[in-house]
């Protein structure tokens, strides 16, 4: 980690809530006047939206039903790592952006599922900011998480995390349920081997839980909502943490362990707010000492 030009990620499956918790961050740079610049991790992808349906065809007849976006062959972990290992030391590195749909194709004339050309990152960014699938990364062969400065895991459990995503899928990408269920079991392996592991080496890990019956996430008719959830916030070290301030601002909240806070569901935009501005304060107090 470098406080010279911070690096904060986060890392959570797709259907986590991830993009929810980057929209509370960039009103928080907004707000302090911060330079983010942010980091899409699909761009990290190895293949395109074509290339990667050829190439699960192809492991698939080979006999490996389980390849997907979640595991190492079809991501570029080194790149990532590199990026931040290079952004911490100078504050430069290497990006692409990921074209998920018509609107964002549009503005640089290509077809949605594709990749933008690499660019520099331009000079003068007060930090850099990760959201997506490998944020706090350790493999045996790379270690992205040393490189950052704060780790969040975004991790609802497992049963709302599928629904969350049958109901994505199914609506805004018009996939069919048998085709998102698939996706599904074809991930697990490497949701399991890749994606849990992270959660142990993030700083702070926030955890819906719906307090709604979801027991067949595959039958479930709504998502359930933030006021039908709790949110479980989990501290790896919770030294310097200002729990009594936490709990009296957070309404009907309580402490489950020493490092965990439990709140509303409803809760999770002011909680990010009232955890995080005080740590990115101080990640900018050590880059303006350092510089």
């Amino acid at each position: 980690m470098s406080a010279k030009h911070p690096i904060i990620s986060i890392t959570g499956s797709s259907g986590a809530g991830t993009t929810t918790v980057k929209v509370a961050f960039q009103h928080i740079f907004r707000r302090e006047k911060i330079n983010a610049f942010i980091i899409e991790g699909d761009a990290f992808h190895r293949y395109d939206r074509q290339e990667m349906r050829a190439k699960m065809e192809e492991m698939e007849k080979k006999g490996n039903p389980h390849f997907s976006h979640f595991g190492p062959e079809a991501n570029l972990f080194e790149e990532l790592e590199a990026l931040f290992r290079e952004y911490g030391q100078t504050g430069r590195g290497k990006y692409r952006k990921y074209l998920h749909n018509e609107e964002e194709a549009a503005q640089y004339g290509q077809q949605p599922g594709t990749f933008t050309p690499w660019q520099d990152i331009p000079e003068g960014t007060d930090l850099l900011f990760y959201e997506g699938l490998h944020g706090a990364l350790v493999t045996d062969k790379v270690n992205v998480v040393q490189y950052t400065d704060l780790a969040i895991g975004i991790v609802p459990i497992i049963n709302l995390e599928w629904i969350q995503k049958l109901h994505r899928d199914k609506k805004e990408r018009g996939y069919a349920h048998e085709d998102v269920v698939h996706t599904i079991l074809r991930r697990m392996p490497d949701y399991v081997n890749y994606i849990c592991p992270q959660f142990s080496h993030t700083a702070v890990n926030f955890q819906r839980v719906p307090i709604v019956d979801t027991s067949n996430p595959f039958i479930a008719r709504d998502i359930p909502s933030p006021d039908e959830s709790m949110l479980v916030i989990r501290f790896r070290n919770p030294k310097g943490i200002d729990f009594p301030y936490l709990l009296s601002m957070l309404k009907d909240s309580f402490m489950s362990r020493p490092n965990t806070i439990v709140c509303p569901g409803s809760k999770m935009p002011l909680a990010i707010e009232l955890i995080f501005t005080p740590m990115i304060w101080q990640l900018m107090h050590r880059k303006r000492l350092s510089s």
